[in-house]
C-alpha cells in the first residue's frame, strides 16, 4: 500500500477505516433494521422521498435506484427549500421519507423531516451523530456508526450512507442474494484497500487536469456524482458527472475541447449499454479510463455478489484515487479552501 508523507492525510486514514465501519454498522444496526423492515411490511408506503444535500444527496441517488430496482418503490428527491424558504407544506401522508446527514445538524433537513412526520409520513434518519436534531426529529434512526469524521471531505460517512438502508431492503427483497453480499462486503472492502497503489498510479495520469468528466449509469450514477464533488473539493478540478445515456445528448460536444473522461463500470443490467457507449467514445478518440467491477476496467474493484453492494468498493477505490490525486498536485485534501466540515442551510 502506498504511503503518503507522514502523517497520511485524514481523508486516507478515514477511508481506510471503512471495512470496520461497515462491519460495525451491520452488527449494531441489526435490530433497528429488522424493526423498520417489519413496519414497512405493515404500512406499505406507496412511494418514498429522500431529503439530503451534498455527499448525502449523492448517497440518496444510489438509494433511489436500490429502492426502485429491488422493491419497485418509486423515489423522489425533495427540495428542502420548498418548505423552509417557500413555506409549502407538502402532502406526504403515508410516504416513506428518508433523510441522510452525517451531522444531523442542517436546519433545512431537520425542518423538512419534522414537517413530514407531523403530516403522517414514516420518517427515517440515516445519521452519524445519534443525539442530533435530525435523529430526534425522525421516527426511526439507522445510525451510520462511523465514529468521528474529521476530514472536511467525507469518505467513510458517504460509504456508510450507501449501506445503512441495504439490510432493510434485503429483508424486504425478493431473494437472499443481497443478504449474502452484505455479509461479505467488509471483506470486499478490505481487498479494495489493497488497490491503493493502483489508484495512485491512475491518479498520476490526471495530475495536470483542470477539467474532468465523470460518466456512469444506473446504480453507479450516485457514485459518479460524489466523485465529481470530491474532485472539486480536494483538487480544485472542475469535474461534472453525467449519465452515460445522457452524455451524447449535448454534453458530448465538450470532447472537442479535449476533456478527459473517467467512467464507472458495473456488473448489472446497465453495463452492456454503458460499455457500448464507452466503446463509441473511445472509437471517437476520447481519453477515457474506467473504474469499477467490470472485467477490463482500468482500476478493477472487487465484485461483491450483488450490483447494489458493488457500488461501495467502487466509491472507496475512487476516494483512494482522489486523495492521491490531490497529494500528487501538491495539495492537502484535508484543507480545501473555503470549506468547513458542517454546512448549515435553511
Amino acid at each position: 500500500m502506498t504511503s503518503s508523507p507522514n502523517p497520511d492525510p485524514l481523508m486516507l486514514q478515514e477511508a481506510r477505516q471503512t471495512p470496520d465501519v461497515i462491519a460495525r454498522q451491520f452488527r449494531e444496526n441489526s435490530d433497528a433494521a429488522g424493526a423498520l423492515a417489519q413496519v414497512l411490511r405493515e404500512r406499505r408506503p406507496p412511494y418514498a422521498v429522500t431529503i439530503a444535500r451534498g455527499s448525502s444527496d449523492h448517497a440518496c441517488t444510489v438509494l433511489k435506484y436500490a429502492l426502485e430496482t429491488e422493491l419497485s418503490l418509486p423515489v423522489a428527491s425533495l427540495g428542502p427549500s420548498v418548505h423552509t424558504l417557500y413555506g409549502a407544506r407538502l402532502d406526504l401522508r403515508g410516504a416513506l421519507v428518508i433523510a441522510v446527514s452525517q451531522s444531523g445538524a442542517s436546519p433545512d433537513v431537520v425542518e423538512n423531516v419534522r414537517m413530514a412526520r407531523e403530516g403522517g409520513a414514516l420518517t427515517v434518519a440515516l445519521v452519524n451523530v445519534e443525539d442530533s436534531d435530525l435523529a430526534q426529529a425522525a421516527e426511526f434512526v439507522l445510525p451510520l456508526r462511523c465514529g468521528e469524521e474529521r476530514a472536511v471531505a467525507a469518505t467513510k460517512s458517504y460509504l456508510a450512507s450507501l449501506t445503512a438502508f441495504l439490510p432493510v431492503i434485503a429483508e424486504l427483497g425478493p431473494d437472499g442474494r443481497l443478504k449474502e453480499a452484505l455479509n461479505s462486503l467488509p471483506d470486499a472492502l478490505r481487498r479494495t484497500l489493497e488497490l491503493e497503489d493502483a489508484a495512485n498510479a491512475l491518479a498520476a495520469r490526471y495530475s495536470f487536469a483542470q477539467n474532468l468528466l465523470i460518466l456512469a449509469r444506473g446504480l453507479h450514477y450516485g457514485v459518479a456524482q460524489e466523485a465529481a464533488l470530491k474532485l472539486k473539493e480536494t483538487s480544485g478540478i472542475h469535474a461534472e458527472a453525467y449519465s452515460a445515456a445522457e452524455f451524447s445528448h449535448g454534453p458530448k460536444r465538450l470532447l472537442a475541447e479535449g476533456l478527459p473522461l473517467l467512467g464507472f463500470t458495473s456488473n448489472d443490467a446497465a453495463w452492456p449499454a454503458t460499455e457500448a457507449a464507452y466503446a463509441d467514445l473511445r472509437a471517437g478518440g476520447a481519453d477515457l479510463r474506467t473504474l469499477g467491477p467490470a472485467a477490463g476496467s482500468t482500476l478493477q474493484t472487487p465484485t461483491t455478489g450483488h450490483a447494489l453492494t458493488d457500488t461501495v468498493p467502487s466509491a472507496l477505490a475512487f476516494y483512494l484515487f482522489a486523495a492521491h490525486l490531490a497529494l500528487g498536485r501538491g495539495l492537502n485534501p484535508d484543507a480545501p479552501p473555503l470549506l468547513s466540515k458542517v454546512t448549515k442551510t435553511r
